[in-house]
């Protein structure tokens, strides 16, 4: 199956780098994507230069991909299934979930000249950073790319009820799956608690499992890419 990657703010296509031999060596296609505004040089990009991207990538597979977003990307992802929801095989929201309409995508911290630079660690200190040691930290925070801030003022549209038809999967890194369902059922993540099929996966990380834990966040989305390739 094809797997469509979006990597969560300032993150560049090459944070899947040490995920995709995992999924490569159990038969899937990753597709990470380089969002514009977060890898090529656009600062001037919006949220929906970000979604187009993504459909372009989900557009450019030959069979429904599995559409994987990270952090505030879980929202792209959900904006891509929203737009392509017949498309789509299935959604994975690793460490985050969407906004609903009309909220801002990911107006989180100060914006500098146009852009939304990474702010350090102070704001992930806990269990968000606790399995990240010095030196990927301090690769994390160098290759961070400042987010435009056409993309975390975007306003997130939803217009297509049929979204909550396709499945959703949760990989739940610094949060429990029993946390997950205290919020969604709380009402704080109103999507999902309208989607039809949520799935809850423990995954024993923090916020970045791609660069802590790449083996088991590859065998986790392969898991995920044979249930939703059964007819």
């Amino acid at each position: 199956m094809d797997i469509v990657l979006i990597g969560g703010l300032w993150l560049d296509g090459s944070a899947w780098d040490d995920v995709v031999p995992g999924l490569e060596a159990a038969g899937h296609r990753p597709v990470p994507v380089t969002l514009p505004g977060q890898g090529d040089g656009a600062v001037s990009a919006t949220l929906d230069d970000q979604v187009a991207a993504v459909l372009a990538a989900v557009d450019a597979t030959p069979d429904k991909p599995l559409v994987v977003g990270h952090s505030a990307a879980c929202t792209l992802a959900w904006l891509a299934t929203d737009a392509r929801p017949d498309a789509v095989a299935g959604v994975v929201l690793i460490g985050g979930f969407p906004w609903d309409d009309g909220k801002l995508y990911a107006d989180l911290f100060e914006i500098t000249d146009g852009v939304m630079p990474f702010p350090g660690w102070e704001p992930f200190e806990g269990p968000d950073s606790a399995d990240l040691d010095e030196a990927a930290r301090s690769a994390l925070a160098a290759s961070a790319v400042p987010v435009p801030e056409g993309v975390a003022r975007g306003v997130v549209r939803l217009t297509d009820a049929r979204r909550f038809d396709v499945p959703v999967t949760v990989l739940c890194p610094e949060f429990t799956p029993a946390q997950a369902r205290a919020w969604i059922d709380g009402g704080d993540v109103p999507e999902l608690a309208n989607a039809r099929h949520v799935d809850l996966v423990d995954l024993d990380s923090g916020h970045w499992p791609m660069v802590t834990r790449p083996a088991e966040l590859a065998r986790e989305l392969g898991r995920v890419a044979r249930r939703q390739a059964r007819p």
